[in-house]
């Protein structure tokens, strides 16, 4: 064949903070590892890759061999190492500073490690904004890799896009080169001879391109059946063969090579997207139904070839509207990521601070920010490490400031960004975060000793995908799919595990019921609320003393039409860690009761785990945090997980019955379809009655006892500053 086309091959593989070590050790043993192996023996070919921050950084503690063979192929210009942000944030969720620190910092460990000059990066999900275009200049970014759908979007066809652009913001130039979306589903789903069928066709109709694959290096043994696909069976032996036997006339090489032979296909301005997976993904749940219907209807039409790169989903910034606990994430990340940056700008620029930046980055991991076809937003030990990156980020600064010794603060402000004002309680031991808007809720409590925040919740909500669980799993075509094109379950129910709550699940949330009520209902969010206090605006006001502060919240309001007056105190004192907790109820009858319940909802407390349980005030176990309890007459009731070293205490200064039921939220990982524990709810409940002047009140004390998890720390220090025996 005289016509010759190139060919990169860009791998990305990537692992989150907070992944397990055994995820990490199966990924590298099922992809990367045997991916290396079977390519370093094919000297004529060349690929480029991708290691986010996350995986470089433990492969170069577990397996460091790893990274040398790396560094070896680049010595030998077989590899290019493409760079990135350190901890593969999506940038357009993070500051600018922060963009050009974590892709130069980045750049700089990756050189030092593993050798040959760093120029390209990846956008990590491809979520693009044209104003990035200034930053990755100035971080030294000289080419990026975007999808092909980016290009279409901006009104150009497939033929169109055989090269690399250049585009510009503010004066600065960046080349971005298009991947290839049909690629991603032929490689490796596909006979390897169906990607050189198509690459002969490029090199007949464009002689000279440039076609570029770019997707997870997952895709080779860590996806469902992939394994045995590109291994065992010999998928990718066979692809590199293909690749070599034809290198006459489809050359192999690396992003930067192709920058320097070929000539861009001339300048563009992309419209802020993604890869069309993840436009749709980041609609409301209704619209991607209705999205798909469409996009079904049209197909089936024969029309949507014609008009589906002129249809767009949704923007990768509304993943914080669909998901608020998204939100509250990333604006507690941009509140530690402003103060970091106040401090230097105040010459506070030493070696704590640069603990704290990394903390920061790492925080900024993407992948619990939103939900696609993998777990992301619903798995909570991804949060979890996202807060325990952020709060350890705010440790590091208080050290740094000098701010030690028992303390405690109170203050007011817009801290997410929705125009209303939130309340701050913090101390030495404790952050809360109180909405007075929201129902006067408690959205985040961290726990500083041991960087937790318990409040770490995600609700049960509709998602398009759960029409699938409705309908059943499927058996597939036979063949390997797809990671977007299979049904299955990883246990039986599911369906009737499909629950939904109309409110988040959080701390203080106000609740009416009716007097008989049972714990199936409320648990399944299907009694009906009599008042109209859950989530409704209170007025709030902050008190400060010198050793403790407080916040009072009052509302106006009703309930079974009836007026009346709620006062909600929560107060935090210095070197403390229990939040104090009062209610007062005014206008109530006198005559009969009303059913008046507080509810609080605890995370990262796993269910049906050894060394996870409820207990008394006794201190007699209840069984473990996936019971379901109705207790009646109860003056507390205590949370236990030995492994993270909590013990979570709600006392009463008066007997109350007491629920506590898990919430368990459905949804759709790499693996299938699951259910996933997602926090503990307890909710004291009361038959209030009002005395003679109509007013009912509690005390209530939430205790967070962190004193195994300090022992175990010391422990552990002593342990490492003992000298070893010989």
């Amino acid at each position: 064949m005289s016509n010759t086309i190139r060919f990169v091959l860009c791998l990305h593989n990537h692992q989150p903070i907070g992944n397990f070590d055994h995820v990490f050790e199966d990924a590298y043993q099922d992809s990367y590892l045997p991916f290396l192996e079977v390519f370093e023996p094919y000297t004529n070919l060349k690929l480029a890759l991708h290691t986010s921050g996350p995986l470089m950084e433990w492969l170069d503690a577990h397996h460091p061999e790893y990274l040398d063979r790396l560094a070896a192929l680049v010595a030998a210009g077989r590899l290019e190492i493409v760079g990135g942000a350190f901890h593969e944030p999506i940038l357009a969720m993070i500051p600018s500073r922060d963009r050009i620190g974590q892709i130069t910092s980045y750049r700089q460990w990756l050189e030092r490690r593993l050798g040959g000059a760093v120029q390209g990066m990846w956008m990590p999900e491809r979520v693009w904004e044209q104003s990035m275009t200034r930053d990755l200049a100035v971080a030294g970014v000289q080419y990026t890799l975007l999808d092909d759908f980016h290009f279409k979007n901006a009104g150009l066809t497939s033929d169109e896009l055989h090269g690399y652009f250049i585009t510009e913001d503010d004066g600065r130039t960046l080349k971005v080169f298009p991947g290839s979306e049909q690629l991603r589903y032929l490689i490796p789903f596909r006979d390897p001879g169906q990607t050189i069928d198509y690459l002969r066709g490029v090199a007949e109709t464009h002689p000279g391109a440039v076609v570029v694959f770019g997707d997870d290096g997952e895709k080779f043994g860590t996806w469902p059946d992939t394994k045995q696909h590109v291994y065992d069976n010999g998928w990718l032996k066979m692809f590199f063969d293909a690749l070599d036997e034809n290198r006459q006339w489809l050359k192999t090489l690396t992003l930067a090579e192709a920058t320097q032979q070929v000539a861009p296909l001339g300048k563009i301005y992309v419209p802020e997207g993604s890869y069309r997976e993840m436009t749709e993904w980041a609609l409301p749940a209704e619209r991607i139904v209705e999205f798909d219907h469409l996009h079904h209807d049209l197909q089936e039409k024969g029309e949507w070839d014609h008009i589906k790169q002129f249809v767009r989903g949704g923007y990768w910034r509304n993943f914080k509207r669909k998901y608020p606990e998204s939100d509250e994430m990333y604006s507690r990340m941009m509140a530690v990521s402003q103060r970091l940056a106040d401090e230097v700008a105040a010459g506070n620029d030493h070696e704590m601070i640069e603990h704290a930046r990394t903390a920061l980055y790492r925080g900024q991991c993407n992948c619990s920010y939103w939900h696609g076809a993998f777990g992301g937003i619903y798995l909570p030990h991804l949060r979890n490490a996202v807060y325990n990156q952020l709060i350890a980020a705010d440790n590091l600064l208080d050290i740094a400031t000098g701010k030690t010794g028992p303390w405690v603060e109170g203050t007011a402000g817009d801290y997410n960004f929705d125009g209303l004002s939130e309340v701050r309680l913090a101390s030495d031991r404790l952050a809360a975060l109180i909405a007075p808007a929201h129902g006067g809720q408690l959205y985040e409590l961290d726990v500083r000793t041991i960087c937790h925040n318990v409040l770490a919740t995600l609700a049960r909500r509709p998602e398009a995908y759960h029409q699938k669980v409705l309908s059943g799993p499927n058996s597939g075509t036979g063949g390997t799919e797809s990671i977007h094109d299979r049904v299955v379950f990883k246990q039986e129910g599911l369906d009737e595990m499909l629950q939904y709550d109309g409110y988040l699940r959080k701390g203080l949330q106000d609740h009416f019921f009716d007097n008989d009520v049972a714990l199936q209902a409320v648990a399944a969010n299907e009694a009906i609320e009599r008042g109209d206090f859950l989530g409704r605006p209170f007025e709030a006001k902050v008190r400060r003393g010198s050793d403790k502060v407080q916040v009072q919240m009052t509302r106006n309001g009703n309930a079974w039409g009836i007026p009346l007056k709620i006062t909600k105190g929560v107060t935090l004192a210095a070197g403390s860690s229990v939040l104090e907790i009062a209610y007062l109820i005014e206008g109530l009858p006198q005559d009969r009761p009303l059913h008046f319940a507080v509810e609080f909802n605890f995370a990262g407390l796993p269910a049906n785990c050894d060394g996870r349980y409820f207990y008394d005030s006794s201190r007699n176990q209840l069984g473990h945090l996936g019971e379901r309890l109705d207790l009646v007459d109860a003056d507390g009731l205590g949370l236990i997980d030995e492994w993270l070293g909590i013990d979570v205490g709600l006392s009463s200064a008066r007997p109350t019955s007491l629920w506590a039921f898990p919430i368990q939220s459905v949804s759709q990982s790499e693996g299938g379809f699951e259910a996933v524990h997602q926090s503990v709810c307890v909710m004291p409940h009361w038959q209030v009655q009002g005395d003679a002047d109509g007013r009912w009140s509690v005390t209530l004390a939430l205790s967070i006892d962190t004193s195994l998890a300090e022992r175990r720390m010391q422990e552990a220090a002593v342990a490492e500053a003992a000298p070893v025996a010989t």
